[in-house]
């Protein structure tokens, strides 16, 4: 069957194979391809054929190509869409026609529908689309807001923290938090009505002290509330309520030395000689601060004294996390975490992983402060050149690398068992109310492993991105002056000392392996 012809050639097609035939040379390829074009169906699979039969006459017919159909429809590996190319004018029966091979070949979902008469041939267009599955919405826990102990420092130097309250004390009952259930999600079809399954929501656990704390279904929810009267606390992430201790007036001959599991309050003062330590926050509430106390320890939790510490050489303040005092005299300081003195340190032994003085007015004045990343103070060592020394234990990293490598194995081992733990506990829950007894009560240790593992990589979790953040510091270590270092003060950043002749300022590291003073 003849498909075109001229003086120089014949284009014909025998069933489904194009053919062309040469009369003469001189028909150029650019124009044969204005040919093709008025030809879309035709499909050039032999180029090298085609260019040697049009350069010399041909005895008999050569294969160059095949006679597409009308149209064509692909469809994608994931049988989400499918596609339709056009190769010939359409006609009205061309719908049909589509129609028709839709179905036979079983496309029956999200099938578009296309004025075929503007569709441009030899461009393929969407003629159906599935739909994807949709995860549903994962568990949401929101947990009790308690206020940040960040002190603020005005303008004038007066620092604003020292009136807050410290220790956020609730009634038993009291709402600690909520979780909002783990949502299903909607089904999805790919273009063959083939139905695909949508996950549902990941659930969260509530992270709590169950001694302390118990959760309850209310309204659709699970409702996080305390067992007692306390203060509220989050450790490593985990929501608990303290025993609190008030303490109305001093602790003293009348007290005793105080030794407590919980939080401590004194709305007085630490009579000299005498001791408290607890298990969570301390708070000395009283105006002239703590004068002569032998010891005032908070083993995980934070120390908040409103007035000041009058040492006498001899008292020792520590805290797990971080330590809050107006000033500080003759008195050994130690916090885990940050040290914020509001005034001054005078004739004191501080340490903590950072300190920060007022820099408006604050001064250290005499004694030893030590931190591992960064001391920031507006005043050092005074007039009368009193010794005083400051000093930046680098930390080591290569040690300090081979922790965080083995402390992050450890938790891509304890993730890796709460994601199989999660799968487990998401294929028996549609089942929980057909449980005999034996198995709900795996069912239950299940949630508490679950429960317990997550404690734990949280646990990890802050341990590493407070290493993390050592190693950020390394070589980065910084004691930053604002105003005056007094000679007579002694700088140290690892092994680096540097003593101070002459009056200076600025911010002090490591520079080209020596301290930029």
């Amino acid at each position: 069957m003849s498909i075109y012809r001229n003086e120089y050639l014949e284009l014909s097609k025998q069933q489904q194979v194009v053919y062309v035939t040469t009369f003469q040379s001189g028909f150029d390829l650019k124009n044969f391809d204005v040919i093709m074009r008025q030809y879309p169906r035709i499909k050039l699979t032999n180029f090298t054929a085609l260019k040697q039969a049009l350069a010399t006459p041909t005895a008999a017919p050569v294969e160059i190509g095949v006679w597409q159909p009308a149209f064509s429809i692909d469809v994608s590996r994931d049988k989400m869409t499918a596609t339709i190319t056009l190769y010939e004018i359409a006609t009205q029966f061309t719908a049909i026609h589509v129609q028709d091979e839709l179905q036979r070949q079983g496309i029956v979902f999200g099938v578009q529908q296309l004025d075929y008469m503007n569709v441009p041939l030899g461009k393929a267009h969407l003629i159906a689309i599935g739909q994807q599955p949709v995860r549903g919405q994962d568990a949401i826990v929101t947990y009790l807001e308690i206020p940040e102990r960040k002190p603020v420092i005005r303008e004038d130097g007066r620092a604003d923290y020292y009136e807050m309250n410290f220790i956020y004390e609730i009634k038993q009952g009291a709402w600690l938090g909520e979780k909002t259930f783990p949502q299903p999600g909607i089904d999805g079809q790919n273009i063959y009505g083939t139905v695909l399954a949508a996950p549902p929501g990941v659930d969260v656990p509530l992270l709590y002290d169950r001694k302390s704390a118990y959760e309850v279904e209310e309204d659709g929810k699970i409702i996080l509330r305390s067992r007692i009267d306390g203060a509220v606390e989050r450790t490593h992430g985990i929501v608990g309520v303290s025993k609190h201790l008030m303490i109305k007036g001093d602790v003293g001959l009348s007290t005793g030395n105080i030794d407590f599991d919980g939080s401590v309050t004194v709305s007085g003062t630490v009579s000299p000689g005498f001791s408290v330590i607890a298990t969570g926050d301390i708070s000395i509430e009283s105006l002239e601060g703590a004068s002569g106390a032998a010891k005032i320890i908070s083993h995980e939790g934070d120390i908040y004294i409103r007035g000041g510490i009058f040492g006498l050489s001899q008292t020792e303040i520590y805290a797990g996390n971080n330590v809050y005092v107006k000033h500080i005299n003759d008195a050994k300081v130690t916090a885990e975490n940050e040290l914020h003195i509001g005034f001054y340190a005078l004739g004191s032994d501080l340490q903590g992983h950072s300190v920060f003085v007022n820099t408006v007015k604050g001064k250290i004045i005499g004694g030893t402060t030590c931190a591992k990343s960064s001391i920031e103070v507006a005043i050092l060592g005074n007039s009368h050149e009193r010794k005083t020394e400051v000093r930046i234990d680098a930390v080591n990293k290569e040690l300090l690398m081979h922790d965080i490598q083995k402390k992050a194995t450890e938790l891509k081992m304890i993730q890796d068992q709460i994601e199989e733990i999660e799968t487990q506990l998401t294929r028996l829950r549609p089942l929980e109310s057909r449980l005999n007894q034996k198995q709900l009560v795996a069912f239950e240790e299940l949630k508490l492993a679950l429960r317990t593992q997550t404690e734990r990589a949280l646990h990890l979790d802050r341990q590493l991105k407070i290493e993390m953040s050592e190693l950020r510091y390394a070589g980065n270590e910084e004691i930053h002056v604002v105003k005056d270092v007094f000679p007579g003060t002694i700088l140290m950043i690892g092994e680096k000392r540097k003593c101070i002749s002459k009056r200076t300022n600025g911010r002090f590291k490591i520079d080209m392996g020596e301290l930029n003073v």
